[in-house]
């Protein structure tokens, strides 16, 4: 079946009701984006259709969450390819809404306030990313909903932006959102580079240099899978060897709390979980990256 778009909240809770109903469905996923798609969100979609009935995906590039009105701009659209993605994943719902649509009379004069979970790593890069776009993933948990008893309800988020998706969660507990969050692992490019809608800025020297880090995340995860000192400084040093990257923060961390580790075991053997975050600037490319540890 082709995937229908729409472009209101009024017609997405339409549409996705009609779906419903037409496939006797008992289950809706929300995939939410900002459009410029790649395999890591196809993977996204892959899955909730695996596990939904009816999925919805939405593509809105939301100003709040950027700095600067230069970045804003700069985000690639891509809507014509995004759609062909997505009918290809098996998704039913495209909505793309225009700014009028999700912020009616201008930025909102209340937003969700992220908390101390965002005083750190991205949100001490980026001030106010995570004020902006927690608002906006509940206003998209809000508009996927299904209507009242109708449908479980999923909503499907990369791993990749680890410190966003733990935020999500938490907000979803606080706030008590109808709502089940779908983590979904990191997809690589052969040479180990995750996915990402910034790649396409990276040169082609700039890319080879950002290989670094996936590289000194692998090599602390080896270290921490055989039980040995994770030796965080010489992996940091392995990415501060690269010319091109200029390394922001690579730290071990709490997955539930974003806390730096008590026991980063520079000298220790590692054991339990831990959340390995890294952050740089490659040329003019922000990247971030990470890995989970669980030994």
């Amino acid at each position: 079946m082709a995937i229908q778009l729409v472009t209101t909240a009024a017609q997405l809770r339409a549409e996705s009701a009609r779906l419903l109903t037409e496939k006797r469905g008992t289950s809706q996923g929300l995939v939410p984006t900002m459009g410029a798609l790649h395999e890591g969100h196809a993977r996204l979609a892959r899955t909730a259709v695996e596990q939904n009935d009816v999925v919805v995906a939405s593509i809105f590039v939301n100003p709040l969450q950027f700095g600067e009105a230069v970045d804003l701009e700069r985000y690639p659209r891509s809507l014509d390819a995004d759609l062909a993605l997505l009918e290809s994943e098996g998704v039913d719902l495209a909505f793309a809404p225009g700014v009028e649509e999700v912020y009616p009379g201008g930025e909102p004069m209340v937003r969700i306030t992220s908390g101390v979970l965002a005083d750190k790593w991205e949100g001490a890069s980026r001030p106010g990313h995570f004020d902006g776009a927690l608002t906006v993933v509940a206003k998209l948990l809000h508009y996927g909903l299904p209507g009242a008893g109708q449908a479980a309800y999923r909503a499907y988020f990369g791993q990749k932006d680890a410190q966003q998706l733990t935020l999500v969660r938490r907000m979803v507990a606080d706030l008590n959102f109808p709502v089940e969050i779908v983590p979904v692992p990191i997809v690589r490019s052969p040479d180990g580079l995750a996915l990402s809608s910034r790649n396409r800025f990276l040169s082609a020297a700039q890319r080879e240099a950002a290989l670094v880090l996936s590289r000194a995340l692998r090599l602390v995860e080896e270290r921490a899978n055989a039980h040995e000192p994770l030796d965080l400084d010489s992996a940091r040093a392995l990415v501060e060897s690269q010319p091109l990257v200029a390394l922001d923060y690579f730290e071990v961390v709490d997955p539930r709390t974003l806390e730096p580790l008590a026991e980063n075991c520079r000298e220790t053997p590692f054991r339990g979980e831990g959340l390995v975050l890294i952050a740089a600037k490659v040329g003019p490319v922000r990247l971030i990256d990470n890995v989970p540890l669980d030994s």
